[in-house]
């Protein structure tokens, strides 16, 4: 992890904000205030929702999340 990247977690799932993959944040927004407020500091709240729909807000790392 670079850096600049910053880890995420409510113990079951950890999201990674990538500035360089991050650049459509409000698609988390829009899909899951309660987590992504970024009118909040730490702008990502991992207790705002439930493991199973934070992966749902973010479906292009879900392979990641949810490894087999």
């Amino acid at each position: 992890m670079s850096e600049s990247e910053k880890p995420y977690t409510n113990g079951e799932i950890t999201v990674i904000w990538k500035p360089g993959v991050c650049i459509h944040s409000a698609k988390c927004v829009r899909g899951l205030g309660e987590v992504f407020n970024v009118g909040a500091r730490s702008w990502i709240n991992m207790d705002g929702s439930g493991t199973d729909r934070i992966g749902r807000a973010v479906p292009f790392r879900r392979a990641q999340l949810f490894p087999e």
